[in-house]
């Protein structure tokens, strides 16, 4: 990140004046389509698309250097099953089943990758079908972002809000956004008020930027291995602290009735905001201070006003790390004083959290004019 990138993305936080980016909108006229690598910066994503968290397509040019192109397709353009049982055969692997419906999901089970290739060559003697139904490898936690090795995919796009009115008349969101069932008022009575989605189709080498917040809905249009990577940084940052704000006020909804009678009322709360979501208050907190203590120790090395400028490149540089430290000061201020932050026990902190939000405060003010 340079200087003017920064400049520009501050600017931008502060015209949204703490509100969380990319809200209610329209359905953009289509996805813009990034063709060459040689010709689009970083600066130019960030400023086109990660900001105003709107969706794009990078071209197969961006990913023809990837060994995975090269070593998990055949040059047939499907996949290596081959080579993937050498490397990977052994492996655990989380396997869903998408024949069988489990609320808004599908059950899972584990298996070893050579045992689900297996059952993937017999899907595909049998004309894609198979007794054991559709299985589905998803969740493999290797490694990047969603970037098609090899296959298409259809891709169903909703922008920050329109997904509500694709609730069902008990709150519930659609298992298939494509369901003819959403055609019934009585069921989806909001339904009319969704705009019509956003389409597109990623093909074999081509990489999908999903902005944050975007409901989305992807179709296997033939066989198909990707590569995916969720994302956060400062752009939604204060995506992510509103989203557990609201996962923490549908858990003291439900659990209301307990309040006056069930001991520690607020920290099962946190429990169970946790195994809804993944992660609660207080380990929002560790996460913000693990990204803060790193961009800190960047930008407290004896930097002269040249080298802020001069280290940016491929790495994170001082630009970029001291817009994140705004951002990250910003969110935490907001944590510090929510009331049920204040009442998780962070007497064992290693740093407190109003020590770390002054250190950020210091930082801040000391690089703004940098």
């Amino acid at each position: 990140m340079d200087r003017e990138t920064r400049a520009f993305a501050e600017s931008h936080f502060r015209r949204l004046r703490g509100r969380p980016a990319g809200g209610v909108g329209a359905t953009p006229g289509r996805v813009d389509f990034i063709e060459s690598p040689d010709s689009f910066s970083y600066a130019d994503f960030f400023k086109g698309y990660l900001l105003p968290n709107v969706p794009c397509v990078f071209s197969s040019s961006f990913t023809e250097g990837w060994g995975s192109r090269r070593r998990w397709v055949t040059p047939g353009g499907k996949p290596a099953f081959e080579h993937l049982l050498r490397n990977y055969g052994d492996v655990v692997v989380p396997v869903a089943n998408c024949g069988v419906r489990e609320y808004n999901s599908n059950p899972k089970e584990h298996m070893l990758l050579r045992d689900y290739i297996s059952y993937w060559k017999d899907y595909i003697q049998g004309g894609s079908s198979s007794p054991r139904g559709c299985l589905y490898l998803k969740d493999w936690h290797l490694c990047s972002w969603s970037v098609n090795i090899c296959g298409r995919k259809r891709w169903f796009f909703f922008p920050p809000g329109q997904e509500e009115a694709l609730r069902d008349c008990h709150g519930g969101l659609p298992y298939d956004v494509t369901s003819p069932t959403l055609l019934d008022g009585r069921l989806y009575p909001m339904r009319k008020h969704c705009s019509p989605p956003l389409e597109l189709t990623q093909e074999a080498g081509e990489m999908v930027f999903v902005p944050s917040g975007w409901h989305h809905q992807v179709h296997n249009l033939e066989d198909t291995i990707s590569i995916n990577h969720n994302w956060v940084n400062g752009c939604n940052l204060a995506n992510m602290w509103h989203f557990l704000q609201q996962e923490l006020r549908a858990v003291q909804q439900e659990v209301s009735q307990w309040r006056d009678t069930m001991p520690d009322w607020d920290h099962h709360c946190q429990v169970i905001m946790r195994s809804c979501s993944g992660i609660n208050f207080e380990e929002f907190y560790h996460f913000l201070k693990i990204i803060a203590e790193r961009r800190l120790l960047l930008l407290t090395k004896e930097l002269g006003p040249g080298d802020m400028e001069g280290s940016a490149g491929r790495g994170l540089g001082p630009q970029q790390a001291a817009f994140d430290v705004s951002r990250i000061a910003e969110v935490l201020a907001s944590v510090v004083a929510h009331p049920d932050f204040q009442r998780v026990d962070t007497s064992v902190f290693s740093l407190q959290p109003g020590e770390l939000l002054q250190q950020l405060e210091e930082v801040v003010a000391a690089t703004a004019s940098l």
